[in-house]
């Protein structure tokens, strides 16, 4: 399980991070966590409905308030278990991803 700071999150969705924090606001079900130094660190699963929001936000043209509701209705039980695959996926990814960016620097 791996834990992203704000800048991770930004960096991987390509968006500022004054972005994230409005949609933390918007979004009841991104709950991210401070850690010691009072910075925001996100999990997988909230990486997950951060790069799923963006998509609906950006790319199909949902309102906040109508992503919302999109989301909600998907992280309900009727397409739990496809959900469940796709983040695994999506959370393996990620680490590779990070693992790959670790290595170039």
């Amino acid at each position: 399980m791996g834990i992203y700071t704000i800048a991770d999150a930004a960096r991987l969705l390509h968006v500022k991070t004054h972005v994230i924090r409005y949609w933390e606001q918007e979004i009841p079900l991104i709950q991210s966590k401070k850690n010691i130094r009072g910075k925001r660190c996100y999990s997988d699963r909230d990486l997950q409905i951060l790069i799923r929001l963006k998509y609906l936000l950006h790319e199909k043209h949902f309102t906040v308030e109508g992503a919302r509701e999109e989301l909600l209705g998907e992280l309900s039980g009727e397409r739990q278990d496809i959900r469940a695959h796709i983040a695994a996926l999506r959370s393996q990814l990620m680490e590779l991803y990070f693992m790959m960016k670790e290595k170039e620097t």
